[in-house]
């Protein structure tokens, strides 16, 4: 309570916060402590949304990673892992519960980067190519991506939910990485976010859910230079940390920050009282922030 107080209830109307991200990417991870906790966390926000009669403006879910499925090729093979079902239904039953989608963050770079050789590039930017076909479902798939969001669909009605909404809460394309990171680069990077851009405009659904629109989160606003790992982990943003363009994917809106040079840091941030979360959460806001400026 003391949380929505602090930093959801005073930002509304005038912020558009659509939604809270309890945790990310907690089922699948290594943490089985955290597996038992998700559903009493997402119920604990819940509860204070609702008692504070905001639980219609502002949505509560979880989002995913691939870990969450034993299988997720072709598409209409997808299931959740046996490990993870036991946690996963009960939270999904909750969610059918209060109206939240299921967010799964769908990350074709990423799969193609773990096996460049048998996966198409053309596939996983939305270029021309051969796609795939799933043969149970009779469906062709021109891209990965739209193949990823109807995998969590299949699994989703596998589980008893085929009515749940899946929404991609992160997806994007890294714009530099390692020597073995595989397809990162700028000019895939620009071509996937256009694409994805263009795609989301039409405002259609997936091959498998037809009537379900596609949405989608761009991962990231700004590359997160503290962030460690990979050299792509630093590098998914559309902005540099000093806010200049990392690269123009297209948006019309896109310009440089008019900030100082002087930026400051997260240390400076948080000592001012501005940052109470992860950065992880905050660039995942700006994500949000992003695509309804743009009106996607």
């Amino acid at each position: 309570m003391n949380w929505i107080k602090e930093n959801v209830q005073p930002f509304l109307p005038g912020t558009r916060i659509r939604g809270i991200a309890v945790g990310n990417e907690i089922l699948g991870a290594a943490d089985l402590e955290l597996w038992e906790v998700l559903l009493p966390a997402a119920r604990n926000v819940y509860s204070a949304l609702n008692r504070l009669g905001l639980k219609d403006t502002v949505q509560v879910s979880s989002p995913h990673s691939e870990a969450v499925f034993a299988n997720s090729y072709p598409p209409s093979a997808c299931i959740f892992k046996p490990d993870v079902l036991p946690y996963m239904s009960p939270l999904l039953q909750f969610f059918s519960m209060i109206g939240s989608p299921f967010y799964i963050n769908a990350y074709p770079f990423l799969a193609y980067k773990n096996d460049p050789e048998h996966i198409d590039i053309n596939y996983a930017l939305f270029k021309d190519s051969p796609g795939i076909y799933d043969a149970k479902t009779k469906i062709h798939y021109d891209n990965m991506f739209e193949a990823q969001v109807d995998a969590a669909y299949v699994a989703l009605e596998k589980a008893g939910f085929p009515k749940m909404e899946v929404i991609v809460s992160e997806t994007g394309w890294a714009s530099r990485g390692d020597a073995d990171e595989a397809g990162a680069t700028v000019k895939n990077a620009r071509t996937y976010n256009r694409n994805l851009r263009k795609l989301l405009a039409k405002k259609k659904g997936t091959p498998f859910r037809p009537k379900m629109v596609v949405k989608a989160y761009v991962f990231a606003l700004f590359n997160e230079n503290l962030k460690p790992g990979p050299t792509s982990e630093r590098n998914f943003g559309l902005f540099k940390p000093d806010g200049s363009i990392a690269y123009d994917m297209g948006f019309t809106g896109l310009v440089p920050s008019a900030a100082a040079p002087s930026l400051l840091s997260y240390k400076d941030i948080e000592a001012q009282g501005w940052l109470r979360s992860s950065y992880s959460l905050v660039f995942t806001a700006w994500a949000v922030v992003l695509l309804q400026s743009l009106g996607l």
